[in-house]
């Protein structure tokens, strides 16, 4: 889930910091440079963990900084293919489910990779599963007893295999005219999203797995005491 990137900058160093130990000055700019943000290809910055290299710091003309040319490992959330993780639901629609780890809420489920069959419930603003059922239509889905399905509902923990993430740098500029009129931009995407799959055994909820756990240990102290 976190992996250690190395990176390469040109830090300044303000006059007050001086007297400050130069690699503790480096590193406080360095997190308020990086901290939180998503750099295309690498991942969400978490934290540096070190600087590997520094330079002597240089005058520039024209300013008072102390200019330091820095290699440095940063810790980033980019979670590999096929890496299973643990998320909570933060939100369901048509299109798939949203889940978040905290500090970080682009991780979607398509609809394609829920368990099937299933359906998306308008009323509970949740998917379901309907475990050993041949159904294909939603309205069919829909119609079952509520006994019967296995709700994915806001908050739930979930253990979710990672399918893949998508990068989106968009691209800064005045806004697209068409004929003179300004057109309608789209809404703003992500810059880092992650996209993950719950459809196999021991996936989904954890709840479902615990619990079938516990019966089968139940099952199993029952057959030894026969």
């Amino acid at each position: 889930m976190f992996v250690l990137s190395v990176l390469k900058d040109t830090v300044p160093i303000h006059p007050s910091l001086f007297g400050v130990p130069p690699e503790q000055a480096l590193i406080s700019e360095l997190n308020k440079k990086y901290a939180n943000r998503v750099l295309f290809d690498v991942g969400l910055c978490i934290c540096v963990f070190d600087i590997s290299q520094a330079g002597e710091g240089k005058v520039r003309f024209g300013d008072g900084f102390l200019w330091y040319t820095v290699v440095f490992r940063i810790v980033v959330f980019r979670p590999f293919t096929s890496e299973v993780i643990v998320a909570k639901v933060k939100s369901s629609d048509q299109a798939g489910i949203r889940l978040s780890v905290g500090f970080f809420d682009d991780i979607y489920i398509p609809i394609a990779y829920l368990p099937q069959p299933n359906a998306f419930d308008p009323n509970e603003r949740a998917h379901f599963w309907l475990p050993d059922s041949e159904l294909t239509s939603t309205t069919e889905m829909l119609d079952t007893p509520l006994a019967e399905r296995m709700y994915i509902d806001q908050g739930e923990v979930v253990r979710v295999r990672v399918e893949g993430d998508d990068f989106f740098d968009e691209e800064p500029g005045p806004p697209k005219m068409a004929e003179g009129v300004a057109v309608h931009r789209e809404a703003k995407r992500a810059p880092y999203n992650v996209i993950c799959s719950i459809a196999e055994q021991g996936l989904g909820p954890v709840a479902w797995w615990s619990g079938a756990s516990q019966e089968g240990e139940e099952g199993g102290e029952a057959m030894e005491e026969g």
